[in-house]
């Protein structure tokens, strides 16, 4: 994990719960809705099998960097306790590399999540922390061979979508009427299998990206 996104995760989740709790007549209820904005980071914690040129292993596997996006998340409360959480965010831009040799290429995603969200607290708390389950849709796009290794002949490089387990926490502090302070973490179980050539000869990769994903934000309650 980066330093960087360690530090971000967290400030994430910690630094509203540093605040004092107390309670407030603004009670999370039924048919309630809060959207989130502010600074989204995936940080993956990928595991590569190692790359194969027609079914021939290469020897070397591949690895994924971590960016920082802005990000968005919604919460519809059901109950008091239960809400419905959506996360999205503008297209996060990954470098792929080939471990032991450098860059390969570069390619952009979308992660939209839909989790099940428990709220422990008491209605009229301040203070709310949250957990969540649910699933992750990740779709790959603008994928691209670096110049250099596009004249060295790979091509048609393709990665396949992925859908799977997502886990979250997070916390939302009120500080004011209708604003709140969000830090928030997620697990998403993302798999993929990349395709490629080089020659004319076929090559693939899979990999489990499997990344952390970290938000400080600003929200409005309505």
């Amino acid at each position: 994990m980066s330093a960087f996104a360690s530090r971000l995760g967290l400030a994430a989740l910690f630094a509203p719960a540093l605040l004092a709790v107390s309670v407030t007549a603004q009670a999370y209820q039924a048919g309630d809705a809060i959207v989130r904005v502010g600074a989204v980071a995936v940080d993956p914690q990928e595991d590569s099998s190692n790359v194969t040129l027609n079914g021939a292993d290469i020897g070397t596997d591949v690895g994924v960097d971590s960016n920082v996006q802005l990000g968005i998340t919604g919460t519809y409360m059901l109950t008091e306790h239960v809400g419905i959480g959506i996360l999205g965010a503008t297209p996060f831009e990954h470098s792929i590399n080939l471990n032991g040799v450098g860059k390969l290429a570069d390619i952009k995603h979308l992660p939209p999540t839909v989790t099940l969200q428990y709220f422990p607290m008491h209605s009229a708390s301040k203070l709310q922390p949250y957990v969540g389950a649910g699933l992750n849709y990740t779709t790959f796009f603008s994928e691209e061979f670096t110049s250099a290794n596009k004249a060295a002949g790979f091509s048609n490089l393709d990665l396949d979508d992925s859908i799977g387990l997502a886990l979250e926490a997070g916390v939302d502090y009120q500080i004011g009427e209708r604003l709140i302070l969000n830090g928030a973490i997620w697990y998403a179980d993302i798999d993929t299998e990349a395709s490629f050539e080089l020659n004319g000869n076929k090559g693939k990769v899979d990999v489990e990206i499997d990344p952390m994903v970290y938000m400080v934000s600003l929200g409005y309650k309505f």
